[in-house]
């Protein structure tokens, strides 16, 4: 029996796929895209080069992953009856990873966010039925919280229907928090929700660099819009991967809700800027929390563009409502259960900086090697 994960290429994904095979001995059921198995492995590979050196990846490809080629948004995955009988029969548990952060398409979200959880709902549904499930965990993200300002938000008070929200991921993500809890009513439930995921407190390397390129923009401007004493609720992915991992196979974690985030721990502009500035011997920044709006103006504007100005404004555009709102999301649940806490960004912005930097917002994946050949372990 195995843990079906969606997602094991994204960047949590990956993460908690190397946290499940190295640290709790889980044999994986892995839903991958690709046009065949050779180029599902490569892509796995891709993935998750940046936690595991090729023989070891290898011998978990051969001995504990079972890849299956499918699409999260097609009627059973779009996989052969056989090979979709025999993921309902070898699932024992389900982590739910897979989403759109497309947080300006609609479209995308609906499809694979909401069409794709519920797929997944499906199968984890015959799975019950045939010899019973474990647990289901489904990954969400504090920003079902909807609109708010200045509060530190706990589990039990992030769902408010009547509040707006954001953007069209956030909206999606809550409703399928909903359809989790509605359509599997007897199966043990965990939901993890994420705050802003940046970088992994352990080495500098990521291969996730859209919230990294508008951080990096910030870090390298004079003057920042923002008021100096907000906290920013920025969490380190590894301390995310662990947390989901460990919980989910945990056999009766303390609550079926868990924020992972730096809560009332998150730091501030000015300590982040700080921190920064003393790595790199410079002044840090001057804040003028007046400009917010004009510069808020301005990010919307050049959002409308093509181009390279284009793309980093859509960029900021999405990652501003997070900069501004002055909310964090109480982690004590997730801190007191584990018996830790986040690393702080300040202890590994500056190195996630360099990085990103110095390979222009690019990871240096290696290749499969030429001695061995993909292919075989896909079903």
């Amino acid at each position: 029996m195995a843990i079906f994960l969606t997602g094991g290429t994204g960047y949590i994904g990956a993460h908690v796929a190397a946290n499940l095979l190295e640290q709790h001995d889980a044999t994986l059921n892995l839903l991958v895209r690709g046009r065949d198995p050779r180029d599902a492995e490569l892509r796995l590979w891709r993935a998750l080069q940046l936690h595991l050196p090729f023989p070891k990846f290898y011998e978990y490809l051969q001995a504990k992953i079972r890849i299956f080629c499918g699409d999260l948004t097609s009627p059973q995955f779009g996989l052969e009856s056989g090979d979709y009988d025999r993921l309902v029969h070898t699932t024992d548990s389900v982590v739910h990873c897979a989403a759109s952060l497309n947080r300006k398409s609609e479209k995308s979200c609906l499809n694979t966010n909401l069409r794709g959880t519920l797929e997944v709902i499906q199968l984890a549904r015959r799975s019950q039925y045939y010899h019973g499930l474990r647990r289901f965990s489904n990954v969400s993200t504090v920003a079902v919280a909807g609109k708010r300002s200045h509060e530190i938000v706990t589990e039990g008070r992030s769902i408010d229907w009547e509040r707006s929200d954001y953007d069209p991921y956030a909206r999606t993500k809550k409703f399928c928090e909903h359809m989790v809890r509605e359509l599997l009513p007897d199966v043990p439930l965990t939901i993890f929700r994420p705050s802003i995921v940046l970088g992994d407190s352990r080495y500098p390397q990521t291969t996730q660099f859209d919230m990294v390129r508008s951080f990096v923009f910030l870090a390298g401007l004079p003057v920042l819009p923002f008021r100096p004493q907000d906290k920013i609720d920025i969490v380190n992915v590894d301390f995310v991967a662990d947390a989901i991992a460990t919980l989910h196979t945990k056999a009766e974690p303390q609550h079926d809700t868990y924020h992972l985030s730096s809560g009332v721990g998150s730091q501030t502009f000015r300590e982040l800027t700080a921190a920064l500035a003393a790595e790199q011997n410079k002044r840090g920044p001057l804040f003028l929390p007046m400009l917010e709006k004009p510069f808020t103006s301005i990010v919307n504007l050049l959002a409308n563009y093509k181009g390279t100005a284009g793309r980093e404004a859509a960029l900021m555009k999405v990652f501003l409502p997070y900069l501004t709102w002055n909310t964090v999301f109480d982690n004590t649940r997730v801190t007191t259960e584990l018996g830790r806490k986040p690393a702080p960004f300040s202890r590994y912005s500056f190195p996630l900086l360099r990085f990103s930097r110095e390979h222009e917002f690019e990871y240096p994946y290696r290749p499969w090697p030429e001695s061995l050949k993909a292919g075989g372990s896909a079903a």
